[in-house]
């Protein structure tokens, strides 16, 4: 074997073993950033309709609530407080040491209206629930789609502890690509 195809052979062999230590790099970053920062979820069900659909894929940020508040209008993820193995998806309306009513299908927060724009007047359910005290470490949530969501209606507020994520981009269906923000 001639010295030109000796070195061709070193020269592959350095190649595979830097293109090898480049996919192991990536995979070993794109673990971290999934188990630890984002996370890709499927939407199942209507209740957030018209901003998330059925079967629209998003990411889901497990980190930002370690640096910043759980704000009012947030879409957020958290295991369903009567059975933590399920997930459910929902916005936050009322914050700890609030009041939410729903009169007519109308939430009031304190007494005072709340502004949903991203609630179509074709979504609300027009029913009326009583006054809830929305305890420390506790959040008022409710689907987009009144009428066909399961939420802080029914089953009350949701513990701080279960929320582990905050809604930020659709990727799936391409057509609706972009940011929740």
């Amino acid at each position: 074997m001639g010295d030109e195809a000796k070195n061709q052979m070193r020269r592959r062999f350095f190649e595979t073993r830097y293109w090898l230590r480049d996919l192991i790099l990536s995979v070993l970053l794109a673990f971290i950033v999934i188990v630890f920062l984002y996370q890709p979820v499927q939407v199942e069900g209507t209740s957030m309709e018209p901003r998330l659909a059925n079967h629209e894929r998003i990411f889901i940020n497990k980190f930002v609530y370690r640096f910043e508040p759980i704000r009012r209008g947030d879409i957020v993820v958290f295991w369903y407080p009567l059975d933590p193995s399920k997930s459910y998806i929902k916005r936050v309306v009322g914050l700890p040491g609030e009041t939410v009513t729903v009169r007519d299908g109308r939430v009031l927060v304190d007494g005072k209206p709340l502004a949903e724009p991203y609630v179509p007047a074709s979504y609300l359910d027009h029913q009326s629930y009583s006054p809830v005290y929305v305890e420390p470490n506790h959040y008022y949530v409710l689907g987009d789609h009144r009428d066909s969501s399961n939420d802080s209606r029914v089953w009350g507020t949701v513990d701080r502890k279960y929320i582990y994520g905050k809604a930020v981009f659709i990727y799936w269906p391409f057509s609706e690509f972009g940011s929740l923000e």
